[in-house]
């Protein structure tokens, strides 16, 4: 030890070692210091907020139940953006940095009509950024563990167990908890307008998939009396081309005992493949005749042949089904966490997204869409969106 404190007494060109080392853990002491207040004032709401791009932001979380509430409780802006943690807070400060950029340079959300152009966006940057992180800012306050559901009025017992047994994340079902929700379907409708721009039939392609409904017609003339509708995601196959004009074959089930206008997917279930009359149904073709088993009513499969236009058709379902995946999550999850698609039956899936049909606002074609991937994907039609 004598030796040790002799060495670190021996001064070097001009200081004791021990000066300097002495001299190095105050420096060390005092960056750290420094770095904790630099981080204590970045992460005040007061620092968040101080970018007029920030002000609508501030507004709508004022209002929110995170600011003001029975119990006193506020949760301030980085407690919801930026993990506890040293790499996290460290990581999230970097991430920062590109909104510095959009700040000063591009100048993307300083106007309020900028930021609700860019608000689905925005907002979905955030959720993907809380899923990658396990939603640890949400559960550093909120613990299922620590929930007492007997104080929880009944609706929400009614969803926190189910929710609690499943360790569903918090956003699947409170979007929009601290600030405004953007218009969901702006994700969904561009996919849709970049879908309609492309879906064009390929030459030679001999299956093809309707993106939206499509007339049906008896000759190769697209100004000739409409004679049935194919509807949204159905299959056709292609039996000739002539200039912009495909002749096809639908082929589906029609009830036996009913008018034999409508055609489904499959027998027994009303997942509505097309709609046919005049010179159209006049080409029916019966292949089979069965009996379903679950109502014993007698159902025909058939073909018809007729013509369409050459736009709005894509060779793979895929896409189809994937617009329609982004729909329902737009749509469906704003509110509350959606049931899968596998959840009920083809048939059930009717009535179940029409109870909640006062609560979205998709159109005609969206809506008969939508209900033909869920369908297509319920739990007897194996869940695959196979035709």
């Amino acid at each position: 030890m004598k030796k040790l404190f002799q060495k670190l007494m021996k001064p070097s060109r001009k200081y004791p070692i021990i000066a300097l080392v002495l001299v190095g853990a105050v420096i060390a002491i005092s960056g750290v210091i420094a770095m904790n207040k630099t981080f204590e004032v970045f992460s005040s709401t007061e620092f968040c907020t101080s970018c007029h791009t920030m002000q609508q932001n501030y507004e709508e979380y004022k209002q929110s139940i995170h600011y003001s509430n029975a119990k006193g409780i506020r949760a301030e802006c980085v407690d919801c953006h930026q993990p506890k943690d040293f790499v996290g807070k460290v990581w999230r400060k970097m991430g920062a940095a590109t909104d510095l950029y959009h700040h000063f340079i591009t100048g993307k959300i300083d106007t309020p009509e900028k930021f609700e152009e860019h608000r689905l966006e925005l907002a979905q940057k955030v959720w993907d950024r809380m899923a990658d992180e396990n939603y640890k800012t949400c559960t550093t306050c909120h613990s299922y563990d620590a929930m007492d559901h007997s104080k929880q009025s009944v609706q929400a017992m009614k969803e926190m167990i189910p929710a609690a047994k499943e360790n569903m994340a918090c956003v699947e079902c409170h979007k929009g908890i601290a600030h405004e929700l953007p218009n969901m379907a702006g994700g969904f409708r561009k996919t849709f307008e970049t879908l309609t721009a492309s879906a064009v039939a390929p030459a030679g392609a001999k299956k093809l998939y309707s993106l939206s409904e499509k007339s049906l017609f008896a000759n190769a003339d697209a100004t000739g009396k409409v004679e049935g509708q194919l509807l949204p995601a159905s299959e056709v196959i292609v039996l000739e081309e002539q200039g912009d004009m495909l002749k096809i074959r639908v082929e589906g089930w029609i009830e036996t005992n009913g008018k034999g206008r409508v055609m489904t997917e499959y027998m027994g279930k009303r997942v509505f493949k097309a709609t046919v009359r005049g010179d159209v149904k006049a080409t029916e073709v019966v292949m089979s005749e069965q009996v379903d088993a679950a109502t014993n009513m007698s159902w025909k499969n058939v073909a018809v042949e007729a013509w369409v236009t050459k736009d709005g058709l894509l060779d793979s379902i895929e896409p189809v089904w994937d617009y329609a995946s982004e729909m329902y999550a737009s749509t469906c999850n704003s509110c509350h966490a959606a049931p899968a698609p596998g959840h009920f039956t083809a048939n059930g899936w009717i009535s179940s997204l029409k109870a909640m049909s006062a609560y979205y606002r998709l159109n005609k074609t969206e809506e008969r869409t939508l209900l033909k991937y869920l369908q297509n994907h319920g739990s007897d039609t194996g869940g695959a969106g196979a035709h």
